[in-house]
């Protein structure tokens, strides 16, 4: 009896607090984002690659249903003590962990503050929006000017190869008859009979770069 009375004595209040942890369970979707997030991104977020790493994370998280929590679209209910709004909580600050998994220790003081994922999307895009874009001039550049010199064919075409895929890493492309020509507008004299060869082929448009690299290491 004694244990009957305990029992119907509890409050309709705490009878919801106690259903609490149940009815505020973490969405299956949301923990396959928390257990796979760093597989699917395995490298941290750095000033350089922040281009790939915001696609990737808007993408992954698109796919699941919680891209609004990024970038504001959906909000915390007005009701404190609703158990939506502890729903919202709860989802939003998992993802905030989420992303904090995959930033690298140089850039979490920036967000580590950060109450909603809102927060810490807009603090990662207005500081590292403008250093991206000025990282793919910088690389372009680069590009622009490298000269084959002293190196060996493999260490030119290498050299070529990191800075496309530095610039692809950033958010940006390169148009793959662009290349060709960085290609050869770098290669030295001893390699003009094969650069005219090139230049004047009907295919040039078509050609695939990775030809044109096989093509370079062939050539005597």
């Amino acid at each position: 009896m004694g244990d009957q009375e305990s029992s119907s004595s509890l409050s309709p209040t705490s009878a919801t607090l106690a259903g609490t942890p149940t009815d505020l369970a973490i969405p299956v979707s949301l923990k396959f984002i928390i257990s796979n997030l760093k597989n699917i991104i395995p490298h941290s977020l750095t000033p350089e690659n922040y281009a790939i790493w915001r696609i990737q994370i808007f993408q992954h998280l698109s796919a699941n249903g919680y891209a609004d929590h990024l970038t504001g679209k959906t909000i915390p209910p007005a009701d404190t003590t609703s158990q939506e709004h502890d729903r919202w909580h709860l989802i939003d600050n998992n993802l905030i962990s989420a992303l904090f998994s995959t930033i690298s220790p140089a850039l979490l003081p920036y967000v580590i503050t950060s109450t909603i994922a809102q927060e810490v999307w807009s603090i990662l895009e207005c500081r590292l929006q403008s250093t991206s874009h000025s990282r793919v001039i910088q690389l372009k550049n680069e590009l622009h000017h490298v000269q084959m010199n002293n190196l060996t064919k493999q260490q030119y075409l290498s050299q070529i190869k990191n800075l496309v895929d530095n610039i692809a890493a950033s958010g940006a492309t390169i148009d793959p008859e662009d290349i060709v020509l960085y290609i050869l507008n770098g290669l030295p004299s001893t390699y003009n009979s094969f650069k005219t060869a090139i230049r004047t082929s009907p295919s040039l448009p078509i050609l695939i770069i990775s030809t044109h690299y096989s093509a370079v290491r062939r050539y005597t």
